[in-house]
């Protein structure tokens, strides 16, 4: 299709070209006639249902006319927001995500559109339409640049959480450009803002930083509720939870946070707060689903940090609680096996007891953000390696290091990558011919990545 053909020219050569007569068209394309005729003529714009109606009725598929309909409408004339905004959703519907960045580039020269894009990237938003809605967050928030907004604020925010992935080091550069706005949002919305961004150096092993963050969601939640004595109903408040959950939440992070730092005593101690945070008078459905939830994490990481503390009295009831609440049994799992690495303790009767479970738990982790199921998976692999290889059962832990090194490769978790690495330099020689040959394509792919790095850096110079 040349650039200057138009979807007049187009419908007119195609009706032409078929030796149909305009009512014939009109007929099998559900257009009335007298509309097919002024919109030939160019006397009448076409609406996008119109639109679509004869690209079905010529056969071609859904959006085929999209991007010369977006030349037509909204860069050689001025746009209208009642055109544009159906446009852009159908564009969304049918992932025509090209089409939506065209446009969007254009109209913005017109401020007067920037409230209604942010809406329609909110409904997008909630419609699942996630990469659309991002553009549109991107869009608003480069037009506002010099705001000091919260609309700016949400934006970024927004971004930031449609930013996240599985590449560790995006995720962190998302984190660094995010933070500066969390002040600039909401006092509801902030306590959300400040989770995710805990959660997220949480994930990045940024302990100092997500015990600082924890801290600081919990004041500001403690602010709040001086002044929210009244309960908030679920349909008009901003937080996605209660509010005590976030009081409990913080003190959960930093319970993780000294716990990775091997302080057990002090974890304990924010275990025990939050267990007495999370009890809450008079709870409706929705509280009591929060409050069972911390009851249970209380519970499992009280036994975890005393068994890292070398009492092994405790792992028969970590056990047995794993028996009950299968949707922890992986995470559980990793705990008992760093412990089993640290005090060189043999588990293989409970490795043995729940391989089954682990497995299929790997291909199903609920409850988690994407980021936190990378680093459970990466966690999983490299403490069963490092307990094999201590039992001197070569084999397979080489075969569970390169599984580690691989996945470590492919979410581009460094510290993992260098840890992988140092191990199996240290037990190489105990490994086959096929796991040196394992290795040396998961390296080969490693310098392919740092090759593309230097070439984009190159070209960006």
């Amino acid at each position: 299709m040349e650039p200057t053909t138009t979807i007049r020219s187009y419908i007119e050569d195609y009706i032409r070209k078929q030796g149909y007569t305009l009512q014939y068209f009109a007929d099998i394309s559900g257009v009335n006639a007298g509309t097919l005729s002024a919109i030939i003529k160019g006397t009448r714009p076409i609406a996008m249902a119109q639109l679509d109606l004869i690209t079905q009725g010529m056969k071609l598929e859904e959006g085929y006319f999209y991007e010369i309909y977006g030349a037509e409408c909204f860069v050689e004339s001025a746009p209208h927001w009642r055109r544009l905004e159906p446009f852009l959703q159908r564009c969304a519907e049918l992932d025509k995500l090209e089409c939506i960045q065209k446009i969007i580039q254009e109209v913005t020269d017109d401020r007067s559109y920037i409230s209604e894009l942010f809406e329609m990237a909110e409904g997008m938003l909630e419609r699942g339409q996630q990469q659309a809605a991002r553009m549109l967050y991107e869009c608003v928030a480069e037009c506002e640049k010099y705001q000091h907004s919260e609309r700016l604020a949400l934006c970024q925010y927004r971004i930031f959480t449609l930013s996240l992935g599985q590449n560790q080091h995006d995720n962190l550069r998302a984190a660094v450009h995010f933070e500066p706005y969390i002040n600039r949002l909401d006092e509801e919305r902030q306590l959300d803002a400040i989770k995710d961004l805990a959660n997220t150096y949480a994930s990045l092993r940024y302990r100092d930083k997500a015990f600082d963050l924890a801290e600081e969601l919990d004041q500001k939640t403690k602010i709040l509720q001086s002044y929210t004595k009244k309960k908030i109903d679920k349909c008009d408040r901003l937080t996605a939870y209660p509010l005590f959950v976030y009081r409990a939440y913080s003190n959960l992070l930093k319970s993780s946070a000294c716990e990775k730092q091997g302080r057990y005593e002090e974890a304990l101690l924010y275990t025990e707060v939050y267990a007495k945070l999370a009890k809450v008078p008079e709870p409706d459905e929705e509280d009591q689903i929060y409050i069972d939830k911390f009851a249970g994490w209380a519970e499992a990481n009280t036994y975890l940090y005393k068994l890292m503390m070398g009492d092994q009295n405790v792992l028969p009831a970590y056990v047995e609680f794993i028996e009950r609440n299968e949707e922890e049994i992986l995470p559980a799992i990793i705990n008992i096996l760093e412990a089993a690495n640290k005090f060189d303790r043999n588990i293989d009767d409970i490795l043995n007891r729940f391989s089954d479970r682990i497995n299929s738990e790997i291909n199903g982790l609920k409850g988690y953000t994407e980021q936190m199921k990378n680093e459970i998976y990466a966690a999983f692999l490299l403490e069963r390696s490092l307990y094999h290889l201590n039992r001197h059962e070569y084999s397979e832990g080489l075969k569970q290091l390169m599984c580690c090194l691989r996945e470590s490769v492919r979410f581009n978790n460094q510290t993992d990558i260098i840890h992988c690495i140092s191990l199996y330099e240290k037990y190489k020689n105990m490994g086959t011919t096929e796991i040196e040959y394992q290795y040396k394509l998961i390296m080969m792919e490693v310098q392919k990545s740092y090759e593309k790095k230097e070439d984009l850096l190159c070209n960006l110079a």
